[in-house]
């Protein structure tokens, strides 16, 4: 079990909730884009498996390059789990090389230009750790502005994600993100959302 980073105040956690764990209303997407991840592959295919089956997306790109320890991609491995629940795999994009949030979006990009050309897509459902939030569809955002974006995250600890601060490792990862928010945006990483 982690340390906690820091003592925080109900201030500084309220703030937290409301500015980087935000939640959107979720409304049918012409893309859903699935973060990859190391943690948490099984309830992260649940949940896109779940959005897609639900009609939230017709096509899903899932980005994600080489895990350490694993012979297959993040995408690879969220892909086959897709596959195997039914999704057709011609309707999952695939991005086999990135290894952080920036670069899932920026080598994601030409893909989707080559398959379903990017001004043809107005709106998208950002998928990925609970922890991180914000930070994706921010990330999206400085790269590709135009489209609406939503956020559904997953959270594979047992700790709810309302009491994220109770848990020393979730609140470590959780403070961890919020704490790059404005250096990313300094350095141009992220744009402001929404």
């Amino acid at each position: 079990m982690a340390e906690p980073a820091r003592t925080l105040t109900v201030e500084e956690i309220a703030r937290i909730n409301s500015v980087h764990l935000l939640t959107t209303p979720l409304q049918p997407a012409d893309l859903l884009f699935v973060f990859g991840t190391r943690d948490g592959v099984v309830e992260r295919i649940d949940a896109a498996y779940s959005l897609w089956h639900r009609r939230y997306c017709r096509w899903l790109l899932v980005s994600g390059g080489m895990t350490p320890g694993s012979d297959l991609t993040e995408c690879r491995i969220i892909k086959d789990g897709l596959v195997s629940r039914g999704v057709p795999a011609e309707l999952i994009l695939e991005e086999h090389r990135a290894t952080n949030t920036g670069e899932n979006v920026i080598f994601s990009l030409p893909i989707i230009e080559a398959k379903i050309g990017l001004s043809k897509i107005r709106s998208v459902i950002c998928l990925g750790n609970f922890w991180t939030s914000r930070r994706y569809p921010m990330t999206l955002h400085r790269h590709w502005p135009d489209p609406e974006k939503m956020l559904v995250v997953v959270n594979h600890y047992e700790t709810p994600n309302n009491l994220w601060h109770t848990d020393a490792e979730l609140c470590s990862r959780v403070l961890s993100e919020w704490d790059k928010i404005e250096p990313y945006k300094a350095k141009g990483f992220i744009a402001e959302w929404p």
